[in-house]
């Protein structure tokens, strides 16, 4: 069966042919590193390392580069609040964002490529743009992306300029904006007072570059002008992804991305999960509640990553619970590994290579691990094979050392996971402080409290 991915630019699903045979160049938006990324930014790198595993299990060949937005009106706002110079308020949140990444098993690119270190790419793309007549200076020395001289323009959010005309006279200097400011973007930003120490001297003035040019020149630097995948959430589809391909396909008179692919909204009470309203969660928030985050990734991929996702503290509590179950399921087989059942695998490929079918391939995991007929050594096999791409973590579930137990620590222990389930987390923290003075380590983990000698 080929695999098949829906195309935000075509609006259609058919069948993924990438550039150059069995390769995929594959670049992913990532985060801005301003603050702790919440887990509706975290399903999008969740839903970029799925599609890359399922590429991987497909027999692709896969290069996979993801930015760090490092300097942009945020970063630079937000680090002179906090009285410290770019880059080391930048790098805290870089290292936050990697141990996020790692909690739930999302397997790194090949490269992450920060802003600040593609300055002159930045430039070189700027610059090509001026001479094409595609780009022009301001009066203060900024650079601005002429729309209407690129005649595809809209041509991925499926805008249509003369629809727009009322607010389509002007200039955009800021990074973000509405559907209703269709106007000339900037490339390149000339200094002024609020920008602080944050600036570089080059060929195009004394100033810093746009939001939308630093991710053209970090993936052409990296991937080439022409890639297969270009991956984020639907909220960059308009202005972000259709500036990136006004300014790529301006710069070099070649198709920039073959492939869009987005992951919808996560939803909170009905609305999105955003920083500026406030409504958000961390993965510490689900840390703190005693919830596994690979719950939360099992969670998102019960979804179709196409689909929004409205996120309530009960739903994360069912999905524990039956990963835990799942876990379960896996722990009591046998302990030497089988071979892999190819009907269960053809049936759980065919769903995978469907544009991504997480839930449907769900169904098959469970379906193996209840199947009389298959033995527990090849159920073994197969779910690890089913994990390559899930990422779910089963090959770290190893059978560990059983730790002989005081009375009082497993009285302890049992009182422990009473308040758990109680919800009473204050006296949960309570009673590990006294665990701990005991001697004793407890970890929360999708099997349960594991103790260990401190």
């Amino acid at each position: 069966m080929p695999v098949k991915f829906y195309n935000t630019l075509t609006r259609e699903k058919k069948v993924f042919v990438p550039i150059k045979k069995r390769e995929v160049a594959f670049y992913s938006c990532g985060p801005t590193v301003y603050n702790y990324a919440h887990i509706g930014n975290l399903r999008s790198y969740v839903f970029a390392d799925t599609l890359k595993r399922a590429l991987l299990y497909s027999g692709y060949k896969v290069k996979h580069i993801m930015n760090l937005t490092d300097v942009d009106d945020k970063t630079i706002r937000d680090s002179k609040k906090e009285g410290k110079t770019l880059k080391e308020f930048t790098e805290f949140y870089t290292e936050e964002f990697l141990k996020d990444i790692k909690s739930l098993n999302i397997v790194g690119p090949k490269k992450f490529t920060k802003a600040t270190d593609y300055i002159g790419e930045m430039v070189d793309i700027t610059e090509k743009l001026i001479k094409k007549g595609l780009a022009y200076k301001s009066e203060d020395g900024s650079v601005y992306f002429n729309i209407r001289k690129f005649k595809d323009y809209g041509k991925l959010s499926h805008l249509v300029l003369e629809n727009q005309k009322e607010n389509a006279g002007g200039r955009i200097k800021k990074d973000e904006y509405g559907k209703d400011n269709v106007q000339d973007f900037v490339l390149w930003k000339a200094w002024d007072e609020a920008d602080g120490d944050v600036f570089w001297e080059t060929s195009l003035g004394k100033g810093r570059p746009g939001w939308h040019i630093e991710c053209s020149a970090m993936s052409i630097a990296t991937l080439g002008e022409q890639i297969d995948i270009h991956t984020g959430g639907v909220d960059l589809i308009f202005p972000h992804h259709e500036n990136e391909i006004a300014q790529s396909e301006g710069a070099t008179g070649k198709q920039f991305i073959k492939y869009w692919m987005h992951n919808e909204w996560l939803m909170i009470d009905q609305k999105k999960m955003a920083k500026g309203d406030k409504n958000f969660y961390t993965l510490k928030d689900i840390t703190e509640r005693g919830i596994n985050p690979i719950a939360y990734r099992f969670w998102l991929l019960m979804a179709n990553y196409r689909s929004k996702a409205n996120f309530v503290w009960e739903a994360l509590e069912g999905a524990e619970t039956a990963l835990k179950r799942l876990y379960n399921l896996y722990e009591g087989l046998e302990k030497g590994v089988g071979k892999v059942n190819k009907e269960y695998q053809q049936k759980f490929r065919e769903f995978i290579e469907d544009d991504l079918d997480t839930p449907r391939a769900l169904t098959v995991l469970w379906d193996v691990l209840k199947d009389e007929k298959v033995s527990n050594a090849d159920k073994k096999a197969t779910v690890l094979d089913f994990d390559r791409v899930l990422g779910l973590g089963f090959d770290k579930l190893k059978g560990e050392k059983k730790v002989v137990l005081p009375v009082k620590i497993k009285k302890l222990l049992l009182e422990r996971e009473k308040a758990r389930v109680e919800k009473d987390f204050q006296k949960s923290d309570e009673l590990r402080v006294e665990i701990n003075s005991l001697g004793y380590g407890v970890k929360d983990t999708p099997e349960g409290q594991k103790v260990s000698k401190i």
